[in-house]
């Protein structure tokens, strides 16, 4: 049967219009699809921990790897403390002893920045003498672990340098004075095979130590000394080697009469060389690099987590700015682009690479292959500071635990700008303060003592010793210093810090209630195009499985509150 050729046409152009009207009505559905799969990813994205379990049953690994690392991370930093702490005190200890062996009639007591102090050219000759006398006897008087240092060829000695001027005269009573500035060093050394055979009075005759004291500047003895530490044998831990690079100075600069000494140590922790110790030690300090093994596992993990989240973060930010930008044609705000970068995400990538640098290190130092104690206490104490700070994300998903968190959000634009004006006041009074009060006052020498000060009168501490300690010499700076002390109390206790506080107070006035709370987050965050979109979306499509048992009781919440977005 054979049908018209007008006929054919009308039933192929029929076809072909049912076609194109079902791919039309095909578009939008596959549009409105990938919309509301959009919208939900970006929903789950912004739930916390429990309400991510409750919508498809993830298990909040990361919140259980925070809440382990937290406690082994702690663990950690006690332990490398205690141990710290004997290395401090080890090296306390020494400095004073040094001062009893080294400086004659040493009180105990330094006075101000200095150790002890000499009145007389004969005291000045005792002293120094004493020093070597004690240096050259060390190993028979010293109740500690010491030795002279060796160096490739022989011990290396005790270094003895003056600094004077050049030459000149001076008669004070004709008030003259003839003299040439430029300073002259001159240096013996001394190692203790030579103070071995040689006596005082043969160091007394010799033309070094015939001091023109008019044209003497300075004195140093120089030397090093070698200890061991055999405290930490008592704690299970392995010994350490130090370094003690002592130099005692007879200043004279001022050329007042009154020659001030200053004894200063430098302690290095050094890799003993050969060491053999048996007992339980190497037991113990296996396990202690076992812990650590297991805290670097820890933060590799945790880091892996969060790094991927970030990812997955970033991946999600540029399916939402694609679509915006195809379906209303605009670009999305740097505010929405934000929102996807999670900052405590970052806070705990970085306390991770710090506690991995650092657990590495501190394994170093148990094993005696590093000595860098003060590098890794800054590292493991930083990435504690950093762990224990990204908890209050997670108390911050619950309202009751959540205003602190918004009380500095709301208030920390303020304060810093408050800040900075304050901070114009405080640098004057600071500056004016070392320049009229320094010669006067103990507190007011430098900028940064003065800066101390004038922080602690502003928290009201030392006020009447601050008042009490200025020499009233001249009258007119005394009365300068009152006008000075009374202004900057008055103005900083009074008026700036009592609006700081009034800062901070307004803000957490807005959020202190449950009800208002709500209000902040419902309308007092900015309506963004995020916010708009995320709104139309129904948390109630998140949860198809029925609640069970295993659901903690932190995940509970009101379907009330299923309109409330939290955002980073």
């Amino acid at each position: 049967m054979f049908l018209a050729p007008s006929v054919m046409a009308l039933r192929y152009l029929g076809k072909r219009r049912t076609l194109v009207t079902r791919s039309m009505m095909t578009q939008p559905d596959e549009d409105c699809k990938e919309e509301e799969l959009l919208r939900q990813d970006l929903k789950f994205y912004f739930m916390n921990p429990c309400e991510k379990y409750r919508a498809r049953r993830q298990i909040p690994w990361k919140l259980g790897l925070q809440i382990l690392k937290i406690v082994m991370v702690t663990t950690q930093l006690i332990l490398f403390g205690l141990s710290n702490q004997l290395v401090v005190s080890f090296k306390e200890e020494n400095m004073v002893a040094f001062k009893h062996l080294f400086l004659k009639n040493y009180s105990g007591v330094d006075e101000d920045d200095y150790s002890c102090s000499v009145y007389t050219q004969q005291d000045v000759y005792d002293s120094i003498f004493f020093a070597i006398n004690q240096y050259r006897q060390l190993k028979n008087i010293s109740l500690g672990t010491l030795g002279y240092e060796q160096d490739e060829e022989d011990l290396a000695g005790l270094q003895i340098c003056k600094k004077q001027y050049r030459k000149g005269t001076m008669l004070p009573s004709n008030d003259t004075l003839h003299i040439d500035s430029t300073i002259e060093t001159e240096c013996i050394q001394l190692d203790p095979q030579e103070l071995a055979t040689k006596e005082t009075s043969d160091l007394k005759n010799s033309s070094f130590f015939s001091f023109e004291f008019y044209r003497l500047i300075q004195v140093d003895i120089s030397f090093k000394l070698k200890g061991i530490d055999l405290q930490t044998i008592h704690d299970r831990e392995l010994p350490d080697c130090y370094e003690f690079e002592n130099t005692i100075t007879f200043n004279n600069r001022a050329h007042s009469g009154k020659m001030k000494i200053f004894f200063d140590t430098d302690a290095d922790i050094q890799e003993c060389k050969d060491w053999n110790i048996s007992g339980s030690i190497q037991k113990n300090t296996q396990y202690l690099l076992v812990f650590d093994g297991f805290v670097i596992v820890s933060c590799i993990a945790s880091l892996i987590l969060c790094t991927r989240s970030i990812i997955l973060a970033l991946k999600l930010q540029k399916r939402f700015v694609k679509f915006f930008l195809e379906k209303y044609k605009r670009h999305v705000c740097s505010a929405d682009r934000l929102e996807f970068l999670n900052g405590w995400y970052v806070l705990v990538i970085i306390s991770d690479m710090m506690t991995i640098i650092g657990s590495i290190m501190k394994m170093e130092i148990k094993a005696k292959n590093l000595t860098s104690y003060d590098v890794c206490s800054i590292l493991l104490g930083t990435s504690t500071l950093f762990v224990w700070v990204g908890v209050i994300r997670y108390l911050g998903y619950f309202q009751t635990y959540n205003v602190l968190i918004l009380t500095m959000q709301a208030s920390l634009p303020k304060v810093l700008r408050f800040c900075c004006c304050a901070g114009m006041i405080y640098l004057g009074y600071t500056f004016c303060g070392w320049i009229v009060l320094g010669p006067y006052h103990e507190k007011f020498e430098d900028l940064n003592t003065v800066a101390e000060c004038l922080f602690s009168l502003v928290n009201g501490d030392d006020m009447f010793a601050t008042f009490a300690q200025i020499q009233q010499k001249s009258t007119l700076v005394w009365l300068f210093s009152r006008l000075y002390l009374y202004s900057f109390i008055s103005l900083f206790i009074y008026m700036i810090l009592s609006l700081f506080i009034a800062l901070i107070t307004d803000a957490y006035d807005t959020i202190k209630v449950n009800d208002t709370i709500k209000k902040y987050q419902q309308i007092g965050a900015p309506v963004t195009d995020l916010y708009e979109f995320l709104k139309d979306c129904d948390s109630e499509e998140y949860s198809r499985e029925p609640q069970t048992s295993l659901s903690f009781c932190c995940c509970r919440r009101q379907k009330n509150d299923d309109h409330m977005i939290l955002i980073n």
